[in-house]
């Protein structure tokens, strides 16, 4: 006779549970044991064995979060007549669950209270109070029925055994309102685990959480799309160098004294063009098999957008000279932030960098820019102390911190390549 599959109750403080996967499909034959879809609560997953054998007639719920006991298909013959089962499935007893048999265990009386003054040995008097028992609802087997120290001990085995709560913590549990079924717990529950569980209750009213979904933007999706690709495709590693940044600091200065903002990813994109071109494996690309390498370089320039990141490029970057650099960067900066960007402005960067520094960042792991092979931070500049011949002197230093892709970059050429970079900012005249 066709009757319904129900959700599970796995556990006593469960309500609903989530149809996570249908390991059969309608029509399929069902063996009593086999698993037929998988619930997901909020601890674990869980296989569903059918308790009976027959044919998955029709599936009710397809995917989704269901109230335990509810109809989540319908099993039977295959030539039955299920159109009875098929219109709202009716609130079905606990009891007639084909999927979740639950044992019916009959509740012990349990003695009452006695009226008045309980009969009662000392030792069982003390043991009581030791073991948090009213001893007033110990039926006494002694001398005219008082309580001898095996009652007590018998009664707390009992009580252990029926409900797994001490009479203290029942007592509190009805005074402070807390709910006994929320605490799980493979041991007897005492009094501290009420007032936790209280203390937790009042402090999740008092904090009134809430959690706030919001969809992704187009823009958010690309990016988390292409930054997981990113990581999926290149075998990264990660290089940190610090280096003075004086000589930085002197021409920038040098040129706000005329007029012209020169800023320090300025100065870096335009040393960067020069040095790639000395290490080009840093300046490459991978397409299948083959390495691609360049004698120009496309210097990508991260932008910091609202709703996440825009990496516009400067192309030609090695042919270009300081203030022509610096003009195109806020040009495409502002145009960024303004959604102005054409396409071409974004695509074909060889090398990207990144600065945090204004944000007081020391170190951090950028992520390549696909299908570039390497990546360079920018952080902040910081006065540190160092030591210059044998003497204490306060200079800028500035950590770099590049990602390269070990497919076309080994450790030996990137250390050499940042080796490189360290001297040329140091001393920018070389390349300046």
């Amino acid at each position: 006779m066709a009757d319904y599959i129900l959700m599970p109750k796995l556990g006593l403080t469960m309500t609903e549970g989530t149809i996570a996967n249908w390991r059969k499909k309608e029509g399929d034959e069902i063996a009593q044991g086999e698993a037929i879809f998988d619930v997901e609560t909020d601890k674990l997953t869980n296989e569903f064995e059918s308790t009976v054998s027959g044919v998955l007639r029709k599936i009710l719920v397809e995917e989704g979060t269901v109230d335990v006991l509810k109809p989540v298909a319908i099993i039977g013959t295959a030539d039955e007549d299920i159109s009875s089962l098929l219109g709202d499935a009716p609130q079905i007893a606990k009891e007639k669950q084909v999927d979740a048999p639950v044992k019916n265990i009959e509740e012990k009386e349990k003695p009452q209270k006695s009226e008045g003054r309980v009969k009662a040995s000392p030792r069982a008097k003390k043991l009581a109070a030791e073991m948090g028992i009213d001893i007033n609802m110990i039926t006494g087997t002694g001398p005219q029925g008082s309580v001898t120290e095996k009652d007590v001990e018998g009664y707390s085995k009992q009580e252990a055994k029926e409900n797994k709560v001490s009479p203290a913590a029942a007592v509190i549990a009805d005074k402070l309102e807390v709910d006994l079924s929320g605490i799980q717990k493979d041991e007897r529950i005492m009094k501290e685990d009420v007032i936790r569980i209280k203390g937790a209750q009042e402090l999740e009213k008092f904090a009134a959480p809430q959690d706030f979904r919001k969809q992704m933007s187009p823009m958010r999706r690309v990016i988390a799309k292409r930054m997981l690709q990113s990581q999926q495709i290149s075998p990264v590693v990660n290089y940190n160098l610090r280096v003075d940044a004086t000589n930085l600091n002197e021409i920038r200065n040098q040129f706000k004294e005329t007029g012209e903002k020169v800023t320090y990813t300025d100065l870096l994109v335009k040393i960067l063009s020069k040095v790639l071109l000395e290490y080009p494996l840093l300046n490459a690309s991978i397409e299948g098999d083959e390495i691609i390498t360049r004698n120009y370089v496309n210097m990508g320039v991260a932008v910091a957008l609202p709703d996440g990141l825009i990496v516009p490029v400067v192309k030609y970057s090695n042919v270009k000279d300081l203030k022509t650099i610096s003009k195109e960067i806020k040009d495409l900066a502002s145009r960024a932030k303004t959604n102005q960007l054409d396409q071409d402005e974004i695509k074909g960067g060889t090398f990207t960098i990144t600065n945090v520094g204004m944000y007081g960042m020391e170190s951090f792991t950028p992520i390549i820019n696909q299908p570039e092979v390497a990546i360079l931070g920018i952080n902040a500049i910081i006065d540190t102390p160092v030591a210059v011949n044998k003497e204490v002197r306060i200079k800028p230093l500035m950590n770099l911190s590049l990602t390269a892709d070990h497919r076309a970059v080994d450790g030996a050429v990137a250390s050499a390549f940042m080796a490189r970079l360290k001297e040329v900012i140091e001393k920018p005249g070389l390349l300046l």
